[in-house]
């Protein structure tokens, strides 16, 4: 069994120990936040993303000692609010409380995802410009997952356009 795969190939097939080749990078300059539960994943994601060519600028801890997920979460969704970074990557211990924090911030969507097919309708479907994912994960299964939310492009359909105009919308 090879260790390569396609993009499509990884979805349709929900991969999680292969690596994604040849990717074509459109975002370039990515954001990433942690507490102290993300702290070892976002070091390594962080590696493996600047291998990759990306950018990537921290807004996360950086060491493992107790902090408030909130604060992290606020500083990468005012980043992405305010162009400093075109999508996001936030960490905490189970992934939910650091995209809720995301989401507070005007302009930000952010879904807390567990797999590739997530990452992959998250982007798709709702055009999301943040993911959160949970500390404990894998490397395998966080790098996949990055890579699928980075390449997916937003499908512009009209009917998922319609509802994120309406969560815009909403005060």
């Amino acid at each position: 069994m090879k260790n390569e795969a396609s993009l499509e190939d990884i979805v349709k097939n929900d991969y999680q120990e292969k690596t994604i080749l040849n990717l074509d990078i459109s975002t370039k300059k990515i954001g990433i936040a942690n507490d102290h539960r993300g702290y070892k994943l976002k070091q390594k994601l962080t590696k493996y993303l600047e291998k990759k060519g990306y950018t990537v600028i921290d807004y996360g801890c950086d060491n493992m000692q107790s902090h408030d997920y909130p604060e992290y979460g606020f500083k990468l969704g005012e980043a992405i609010r305010d162009g400093e970074v075109e999508k996001g990557i936030a960490i905490c211990g189970s992934g939910i409380g650091i995209s809720i924090a995301l989401n507070k911030v005007s302009k930000v969507r952010c879904a807390k995802v567990n797999n590739i097919k997530e990452a992959k309708y998250t982007r798709q479907d709702n055009d999301a410009n943040a993911i959160a994912i949970n500390g404990n994960m894998p490397l395998f299964r966080a790098k996949d997952i990055v890579d699928v939310f980075l390449k997916t492009n937003f499908s512009n359909e009209k009917r998922h356009q319609h509802r994120i105009d309406m969560l815009n919308e909403y005060k």
